[in-house]
This record gives structure tokens, C-alpha cells and sequence, in this order.
């Protein structure tokens, strides 16, 4: 695979917080250095049906996360805050989890908030190869990326599913403490959609081999959002995309939050 000169960890500006950090020194606004952490690598059977499918898919959990969402189900994993020593950094190790799961039947491999350690991630699928194995690569983020880093992945990534979380930016600082989150996530989306397009391409199992598919978890009392970023999404980009609505919102008993927003959508 070529050189990646853009993705640097001397100064890294791989996310839209360019902190500037030498990772290999030191830690940056996401607290991770140069070597991966990896909270998890479990086949999930949960997605959405392409890309499950009936044996589930390889997913790759990154710790910590470039965005601090209040209302993360994955919050043990994802707050920069937090540690844990069974936490994987070593690559091989990694790939070895990895690997026992696509010898079950699994071809396809997801990285799960891969923004902030797209570095690691290339290390990890490159070894994959290396081991004669060529998955499909399932880049699953938050929506906050970096379009020139995007760019790198071109012919790294057979399908992104990105969430789009907020067209209101408001909303975003108050749940994410991100000020610019609509306009970066957009941006991040028209590029995806510049190297996959609106269309999706299965396989003979009817699982995703390459595309794009756009996830939006509907939030308490912002049905009025939801409704203009799809309308943004149809107006601005294509309105022949797959959407991916989610009505998974269950925040952390101990979260601050007014008892309106403690609820379901359901509720």
C-alpha cells in the first residue's frame, strides 16, 4: 500500500482538532500516542443488515474518541478520560484477534471510531493483508472527519458509515462540546460520497461490498433537526443516499441531563 504523507503523528492534524501534537511523544487532544488502543475485537451481529449479515461483521473498537458525545452508548470506551489495562496497543496482537474472527466465515472488518487513529488503522489492515486475508473495510465514524484525510483512504475503505448527528450547531456544543460539527461532518460526507457515490454494491450473501450508507440517531425533542439535515442530505448531496435512521438513544443513568432528555424517544 503507498505511503499515507499526509497522515503524520509528528504534528498531528489527522482530525478536524488539528492539535498539532508529536504522538510520539506525547499524547494529543484524544489521549492516544502512536501505537493503536484497541478496547475491543468481537464479531457483531448488530448493524444493519448488509453488513452483519447472518455471521456478523469484525468489529474493531478504538478507545477513546475525537468527539466527547454526552449521550455515548460506548461511553466506557469512548471517553478520553478513561483507561483500562486490557486495552490492546500491540498491532500483532490486534490482527491476530482479528484474524481469528474472519476465519469463522467473516469477510468484512469494521473500525469503530476510527478518526482519531486512522494511522493505527492502516498498520492494522495492511498486516491483515499481509496475512493473505482482504476483508472488506467498513470505516465507521462519527461523522467528524477530516476531508483531506478522507482523501487518503481512497482506495483504503470499501464503505463508510459516518453518523450525521446535528444540523443545528447549538445542539452540537450542548451534546458533543463541538462548535463546527454540522459544517466539518457535511463536508466530510460530500467527500465519502465523491469516491462511493449514492449506490451500494452487495455481494452474492447480500452484504455491502462497497458504498456509503449515512446513520442519524433521532434525538429527544430534535425531531425538527433530524428533519433538516435529511433535507440537507436530498438538497445539498443526492436523495438516492442510504440512511440508516437509529432510535437507539439510551444516555448513562448517571448523566446530566434534564428528565426530558433522560428518556427514550419512546417515552
Amino acid at each position: 500500500m503507498e505511503k499515507h504523507s499526509l497522515l503524520n503523528l509528528s504534528n498531528c492534524k489527522i482530525c478536524p482538532h488539528e492539535c498539532g501534537t508529536n504522538r510520539y511523544k506525547s499524547k494529543g487532544y484524544c489521549k492516544v500516542g502512536h501505537l493503536p488502543l484497541v478496547a475491543s475485537v468481537f464479531a457483531h451481529k448488530g448493524e444493519e443488515p448488509v453488513i452483519s449479515g447472518v455471521n456478523g461483521i469484525c468489529n474493531v473498537f478504538f478507545a477513546h474518541c475525537n468527539l466527547q458525545c454526552v449521550f455515548c452508548q460506548n461511553y466506557q470506551i469512548s471517553k478520553n478520560s478513561t483507561s483500562n489495562p486490557g486495552w490492546m496497543s500491540n498491532k500483532h496482537q490486534i490482527v491476530d484477534e482479528i484474524i481469528k474472527i474472519l476465519d469463522n466465515d467473516i469477510n468484512i472488518v469494521g473500525f469503530v471510531s476510527p478518526s482519531h487513529q486512522v494511522v493505527q488503522m492502516i498498520e492494522i489492515i495492511n498486516e491483515i493483508n499481509k496475512k493473505g486475508y482482504n476483508p472488506t473495510i467498513v470505516y465507521n465514524s462519527n461523522g467528524y472527519d477530516k476531508v483531506e484525510t478522507l482523501k487518503e483512504l481512497e482506495n483504503v475503505v470499501d464503505v463508510y458509515l459516518p453518523d450525521l448527528k446535528y444540523y443545528n450547531n447549538q445542539i452540537a456544543f450542548r451534546y458533543s462540546r463541538i462548535k463546527n460539527y454540522f459544517e466539518v461532518a457535511t463536508m466530510a460526507i460530500k467527500e465519502m460520497y465523491r469516491q462511493k457515490g449514492a449506490s451500494i454494491v452487495l455481494n452474492d450473501k447480500n452484504l455491502i461490498e462497497f458504498g456509503l450508507i449515512i446513520r442519524h440517531l433521532v434525538l429527544p425533542n430534535h425531531a425538527d433537526d433530524s428533519i433538516n439535515l435529511l433535507k440537507f442530505l436530498a438538497n445539498n448531496i443526492s436523495n438516492r443516499l442510504y440512511i440508516s435512521l437509529m432510535s437507539q438513544y439510551y444516555p448513562p443513568k448517571d448523566l446530566l441531563l434534564p428528565n426530558e432528555e433522560r428518556k427514550s424517544i419512546y417515552q
